[in-house]
């Protein structure tokens, strides 16, 4: 008889189908497809990512259950993302989750895809100590720029969104304009270790409490670029590293400048950062500084925890399986979906 807890757990938000195995709280596998067909158009295209979901998910879900070494049998329930996110791509993954647990008359448990970002920091891991409650987390992503006051597992409140842009959509922006691949997050990163920092300054933008915007820094790259050209036809391959590590400090400091009033004005010294523009190193190492800085307890995430994965997916399914929280066949898959 199977004594332990093997949560499945299924992401599609959106452009990477995932699946993972976590058993009694550890992974045991993580597998991620790519699609590689949204680099030609500069950006993900929904009816291509629903399409390639539907190609990927079976294997997927089969390469993640033989690495996990488990049988479809012995597969405890089933998590799945319900939102927020793409809704064809949704579809695909919801659906085949839900027939999955039909099947297999297994419990179905629903999943917001934000609240797990923030719960990967509870992936049990030998010597790791995960956040206490209250924490802050900074939630950043090509979608969503949050900080969250974190009270308990699903307890949580969003305290600062951004008004316009996310940081992650900025900082693919600003690599579109200097003419890098999509996604251009990773280049800006990689270039940005190379450039100046202070070689070209650009203004925050003045926006309430703890609320963010990026819309006037993706437009004052823009003219940067647009009136450097003017004057030599080779500004962006001269000045890319430079560009891209003031962009890039010009980010991470407005993020950093919230969060730091947040966790003071709260008195809060737990500090935790999530979603896919985590895996920045400017701003992993901007972190480890604040928390440095103030005696505050800083939690990063993995790398492979950073963008969007199953392992997120599995760890909140779990949490909510131990509550006795589960799903039922009629819950919709929803673009939108608050806390």
């Amino acid at each position: 008889m199977n004594d332990k807890i093997n949560i499945l757990s299924i992401e599609s938000s959106c452009d990477d189908t995932a699946a993972a195995v976590i058993s009694d709280g550890f992974v045991l596998s993580n597998v991620i497809a790519n699609q590689e067909i949204h680099k030609q158009y500069g950006g993900v295209i929904p009816e291509a990512a629903s399409r390639a979901h539907q190609a990927n998910i079976i294997p997927v879900v089969h390469q993640a259950l033989m690495k996990a070494k488990i049988a479809k049998e012995n597969i405890t329930a089933v998590a799945y993302t319900r939102g927020p996110g793409l809704l064809g791509s949704l579809l695909v993954g919801s659906s085949f989750a839900k027939a999955f647990a039909l099947a297999m008359n297994i419990p179905l448990i629903e999943i917001n895809h934000m609240q797990a970002h923030i719960l990967s920091h509870y992936i049990l891991e030998d010597e790791k100590v995960p956040p206490a409650f209250p924490f802050l987390c900074l939630t950043v992503s090509g979608g969503h720029t949050q900080i969250v006051l974190v009270k308990d597992y699903f307890v949580m409140e969003i305290i600062g969104e951004t008004t316009d842009d996310a940081a992650g959509e900025a900082f693919d922006k600003i690599a579109k304009t200097l003419g890098l691949p999509y996604p251009g997050g990773p280049f800006v990163d990689k270039f940005a270790k190379l450039g100046n920092a202070t070689r070209f300054q650009f203004t925050h933008p003045n926006v309430p409490n703890y609320d963010y915007s990026f819309s006037g820094l993706k437009t004052a790259v823009l003219y940067l670029v647009r009136d450097g050209i003017k004057a030599d036809s080779d500004f962006i391959a001269t000045h890319l590293n430079d560009i891209c590590a003031s962009a890039q400090k010009t980010i991470v400091d407005i993020l950093i400048k919230k969060l730091k009033k947040a966790a003071k004005d709260l008195n809060i010294n737990e500090i935790a950062l999530a979603g896919g523009v985590s895996a920045n190193s400017g701003l992993r190492n901007a972190m480890l500084q604040l928390g440095a800085d103030n005696g505050w307890r800083v939690h990063i995430p993995k790398f492979e925890y950073c963008t969007d994965n199953a392992a997120m997916i599995g760890i909140a399914g779990y949490i909510k399986y131990l509550k006795n929280d589960f799903s039922t066949q009629d819950v919709a898959a929803k673009a939108r979906l608050s806390f």
